[in-house]
């Protein structure tokens, strides 16, 4: 393990790598910085600000993504469930600040 540690290090130039999530919307890999945390709350998908842990999803905060998301049913696949969306208050929180504080 520390093996592929150390070979992986060599590849980046000894740069730890940032984290890569999937958009449940689009599909593309991005650094988690680049793209929101969702998750259930109250039997709904909300923006997840605090990441507060558990089972959650990861969209960029463009329009085009959610729309993608909801006609896929990617968050029904990421949460493993049927889930409810509400497309315009999620929207709304991504539009807030790019759904981040």
């Amino acid at each position: 393990m520390a093996k592929a540690r150390e070979e992986k290090a060599r590849s980046t130039g000894g740069r730890a790598r940032a984290p890569e999530r999937t958009c449940v919307g689009c599909g593309r890999k991005a650094a988690a910085g680049e793209l929101v945390r969702l998750r259930i709350l109250s039997g709904s998908v909300a923006v997840d600000r605090e990441r507060a842990g558990g089972r959650g999803a990861w969209l960029h905060a463009a329009p085009a993504c959610l729309a993608e998301a909801v006609r896929r049913k990617g968050f029904a696949r990421a949460f493993r469930g049927a889930v409810a969306v509400d497309e315009a208050l999620l929207r709304r929180q991504l539009t807030e600040n790019g759904g981040k504080d």
